[in-house]
């Protein structure tokens, strides 16, 4: 049960008494102590203004939380958090380990500024050989694993999986088709013609030979590789002896292919089957982890992360909350191999494990091989971590610069640029990219599907109007958990930006710098203008860091708006007007368009007839009818 924790007034000066001086924001910490349970559960600091600032959990909430009044004993990060803190909530767990898993997800869901936070958290790709058709597919497969078949990953990147599903293929020669393909194929296709697919569309093959394929599949990609190619190897001996050369040559190029995807496998350590190697590298002020993923003792590639807000706090400390984060969403592997000693692992194991459904371990190695293994990721991690370092200083050399050019306060931590697309007004789309000192904040984006105007013709002044209305208007309220911006950059001239600054006075929005930034002549990149409030239109030289710099946050925001628009409109032209009846779906559209034909038929029908349909009963023919006859 979640509550806001209260009890006793308790002076500045009690609450800091055990430990120290007191902070503000310690008596309405100490003053929640006399309601606490002293139970299993999680917590939430919230500021002032209901920001949530920090989530932690606890075997005791009692105990935990008294610790957050003994100054003395606070570091800098957590010191902050409390003198910023105005309430706290708690929600109880029958267990600690319940509670693990619930201070994981609020985590990522709330992204707390006082925690640490994994940052870029995408889907992985795996290989699926499916077994919801007669004749399995192999393919990529990313998102929720709905499908009915066998998984094989995670991989580290698309790149890994499709190099992996080309090698397989060749050894291994099953459909990639989908099933719609499949089901109207009247000829082999190309696949075949090349030797990767057998053709089971068109009975090229038989059930049982593709079957034996399937399994060989299965078994390979499950760690039985020298089982499978001794198989083949066998099966080619066989085919030579029998002097059936041309078979014979078919098993010897699926051995060569079994051969390529091992040969390739960059970094294979005997005795580890399933494990992720987590290693951590910090410096700057900055943290990387970089995660190495081993499956059936084959290296599926290698992924780095940088952790925000990961400066002040232990190595262990960090890697226990990047790992619980890391796999909230999805299944641990069976071992977690790591460069330091994780904090509270033998409590984090067990929570995983209750995700993944059997044993997990979390270890450090010492020695041997697995020790050399985490090494290689750790020096993996420092590199990286270098790299981005550089980029960093880059980056904020520019924002200095940009700061200068436009007359900005400081440095600007975070800058929005907008743009929309449309096509004579029609699925008219806006688009907001965000930046800052560590690049494209991808998970920031945001766009703004917008009423298309009667007609058809666009008006740019309007669209941009009520982007920015949609944008703000929370943040005016406030009720928007997004940072301001320090500068708002719009794709324009002179009247997109008279539009941008009569929207923030009318929000009465103050401390955002805005700006736009116009093609000159011919549209040509390298002579942009740029347009601020009070100063003449400017230019900068062809060649200046940071002309190139705004080129590429306009350019970011042009692609975000385009591929938007061009999202929107595809599903607008896969659409039927069938989709807009309510009560209608999937199954009953599918049944209406088998007896009808079309969805114009649909519509012209008569009513008798709609009853005819399977699945639609009187009320939903009357329904359908009314729709297409009303008015």
């Amino acid at each position: 049960m979640s509550a806001p924790a209260s009890g006793r007034n308790q002076s500045e000066g009690e609450a800091g008494e055990a430990g120290g001086p007191a902070m503000p924001g310690m008596a309405a910490i100490a003053a929640a102590l006399a309601t606490l349970p002293g139970a299993p559960g999680v917590y939430r600091m919230l500021s002032a203004e209901g920001e949530v600032l920090y989530v932690g959990k606890a075997k005791n909430l009692k105990r935990r939380v008294a610790s957050y009044t003994q100054a003395a004993r606070l570091g800098n990060r957590i010191r902050r958090m409390v003198m910023q803190t105005a309430s706290l909530e708690i929600v109880t767990t029958h267990t600690e380990v319940e509670a693990l898993l619930l201070e994981a997800n609020l985590i990522k869901r709330l992204k707390p500024r006082f925690n640490v936070i994994l940052r870029d958290d995408k889907s992985f790709p795996y290989i699926l050989v499916t077994a919801d058709h007669e004749w399995p597919q192999i393919a990529k497969h990313r998102g929720a694993r709905n499908r009915k078949g066998s998984y094989f990953g995670p991989f580290a990147s698309a790149g890994a999986v499709n190099r992996t599903l080309a090698t397989l293929q060749r050894a291994f020669p099953l459909r990639s088709c989908s099933d719609a393909d499949f089901a109207t194929r009247t000829r082999p296709c190309l696949q075949y013609q090349i030797k990767r697919c057998t053709a089971p569309c068109v009975g090229r093959i038989d059930r049982a030979s593709y079957g034996q394929i399937v399994a060989d599949v299965e078994a390979f990609l499950s760690g039985e590789s020298q089982k499978v190619q001794a198989q083949l190897s066998r099966r080619m001996e066989e085919a030579a002896a029998g002097m059936d050369f041309e078979t014979a040559a078919i098993w010897r190029d699926r051995i060569r292919a079994l051969a390529q995807i091992t040969a390739h496998q960059d970094i294979n350590v005997e005795g580890v089957g399933e494990a992720d190697v987590i290693a951590l590298a910090s410096e700057g002020g900055m943290a990387c982890v970089q995660v190495f993923f081993f499956r059936a003792g084959q290296n599926f590639g290698n992924r780095a992360y940088f952790p925000a807000h990961a400066a002040e706090v232990e190595p262990g400390e960090v890697l226990a909350a990047f790992i619980g984060q890391f796999y909230d969403a999805r299944p641990a592997p069976r071992q977690i191999l790591t460069s330091h000693a994780v904090t509270q692992a033998e409590l984090l194991a067990e929570a995983l494990a209750v995700g993944a459904g059997r044993k997990v371990e979390i270890l450090r190695p010492q020695r041997g091989a697995k020790r050399n293994l985490v090494e290689h990721a750790q020096s993996n991690a420092r590199e990286a971590l270098a790299r981005r370092l550089a980029e960093n200083a880059t980056q904020r050399h520019l924002l200095e610069s940009l700061a200068g050019l436009f007359g900005l306060e400081g440095m600007p931590e975070r800058i929005e640029v907008y743009d929309n697309s449309h096509i004579q007004g029609t699925h008219p789309v806006g688009a907001m990219i965000v930046a800052g000192p560590d690049g494209f904040v991808k998970g920031a984006y945001r766009k703004f599907h917008m009423r298309e105007p009667e007609g058809g013709t666009g008006d740019d002044y309007a669209m941009l109007r009520e982007m920015l209305r949609r944008r703000f208007r929370r943040m005016a309220e406030g009720g928007d958990r997004e940072a301001p911006p320090d500068l708002i950059l719009i794709d324009g001239g002179k009247g997109q930006l008279g539009v941008a600054c009569e929207v923030l006075a009318e929000l009465g929005i103050s401390g955002v710098s805005a700006a736009a930034i116009a093609k000159g002549p011919d549209r040509n990149a390298g002579r942009e203008r740029f347009f601020l409030p009070g100063r003449e239109p400017f230019s900068l030289e062809p060649r200046d860091p940071v002309l190139y710099f705004l080129q590429r946050l306009r350019d970011e925001a042009h692609r975000f708006a385009i591929g938007s628009h061009r999202e929107r409109r595809s599903r607008a032209i896969g659409g039927s007007p069938l989709d807009e009846i309510p009560g209608v779906g999937p199954k009953r559209k599918r049944a209406l368009l088998l007896h009808f034909g079309s969805a114009r038929a649909v519509a012209a029908a008569g009513l008798a007839d709609l009853e005819k349909v399977e699945g639609v009963s009187r009320e939903m023919a009357r329904a359908i009818y009314d729709h297409f006859h009303a008015g």
